[in-house]
């Protein structure tokens, strides 16, 4: 809510302390004013902005044609906020009605959810497209579920998953509320996490990227190809400098991937 929304200088200067930066979903309506200057204060440190919703009251879904309603509205705020990505409230989606959202990037499935209202995921942590869509999955729990569902204090549960999406290469994203971060046992444990996080990025080659840079990343991506070079492979088309070959083997009947070079 709004002291939420105050929190966010506060909170963005505890990213920049660890050297992170984030995306900040701003609710376009109802929850609390919204102001050009309040959005450049973002933008301005480096941070990214997208919409979060409408109204945040969890029925974006329920009907069609209220869905195509609120859509215009919503797709009218992304272009006032400059917004390239969108996430639905609560994590509720129905990709069958995403093309009536004008944004380059989603950001609404998880992976798996089985504490969340809406069951199920995407079963994957790399991003995909729903049409021309790009899905940024989300790969690990929420900061309301670890504190408020599972009464956690600790990193261990965000530790166990960063291990787990480390180990396939996948993309590590976390949703947490300023909202949830009011109080110094939670900031606390937030700050814990982004010490981890610090920690893994100085030992481990991880590219630590806002989700428009990952959205253009990918899309560019997608448009490369492999090629035959010789008695090898190699990778063909803008961008492919940042690119890596990789080959897959089986080793005791597991899939296991080896780069053609270090990243």
């Amino acid at each position: 809510m709004s002291a939420g929304k105050d929190f966010c200088a506060t909170l963005m200067d505890v990213d920049d302390s660890f050297g992170i930066k984030a995306v900040f979903g701003i609710v376009p309506e109802e929850r609390y004013g919204v102001s050009l200057s309040f959005l450049d204060s973002i933008r301005s440190r480096g941070f990214e902005v997208s919409v979060q919703d409408l109204n945040h009251d969890g029925r974006l879904f329920d009907d069609k044609q209220e869905f195509l309603r609120r859509a215009k509205i919503i797709n009218r705020y992304g272009r006032e906020y400059g917004a390239n990505g969108f996430r639905a409230a609560v994590l509720y989606r129905k990709p069958e009605w995403y093309d009536a959202l004008e944004f380059a990037f989603d950001m609404s499935f998880p992976n798996v959810a089985p504490l969340d209202p809406q069951h199920g995921g995407c079963c994957t942590v790399m991003p995909f497209f729903i049409g021309n869509m790009l899905e940024l999955p989300v790969t690990t729990v929420q900061d309301y579920t670890l504190f408020h569902v599972l009464n956690e204090r600790s990193i261990d549960l965000w530790r166990s998953q960063i291990d787990l999406v480390l180990n396939k290469n996948g993309l590590l994203s976390f949703i947490v509320h300023p909202d949830y971060l009011l109080e110094p046992d939670t900031l606390a444990v937030y700050k814990k996490l982004l010490g981890h996080l610090r920690d893994i990025m100085e030992k481990t080659p991880v590219w630590c990227a806002l989700p428009s840079e990952i959205n253009a990343w990918w899309r560019a991506r997608s448009k490369m190809s492999l090629v035959k070079d010789g008695s090898s492979w190699r990778i063909a088309g803008d961008g492919a400098e940042r690119a890596v070959l990789a080959y897959a083997k089986n080793v005791e009947d597991r899939i296991v991937y080896e780069l053609s070079q270090r990243c």
